[in-house]
């Protein structure tokens, strides 16, 4: 099976090539000029989040405030020692 593309010539009239640079480099512009500007949204957004997001937790952790004792972090649980010179057995 043979794929046969249209051949992709250059135009011939130099008015048509500066017309195609033209539109191409004005393409280009717009899409960097979105991408900054969504970038720059995002960037924005993230700070003010983060902002909000930690005067909530000085306004939550204020004084007069009823303060919680907090627990340690500990996983409890049970293990078995296993000696490799015997077999696993599962029951």
């Amino acid at each position: 099976m043979r794929v046969v593309l249209p051949l992709l010539h250059r135009r011939r009239h130099p008015l048509a090539q500066a017309l195609s640079v033209v539109l191409g480099l004005i393409v280009v512009g717009v899409l960097m000029v979105f991408g900054l500007v969504v970038a720059g949204v995002l960037t924005v957004g993230g700070a003010l989040w983060l902002v909000w997001r930690q005067w909530k937790r000085a306004r939550v952790g204020m004084p007069g405030a009823a303060k919680q004792a907090r627990q340690p972090e500990v996983l409890e649980g049970e293990y078995v020692v296993i000696r490799s010179s015997r077999p696993v057995t599962h029951h």
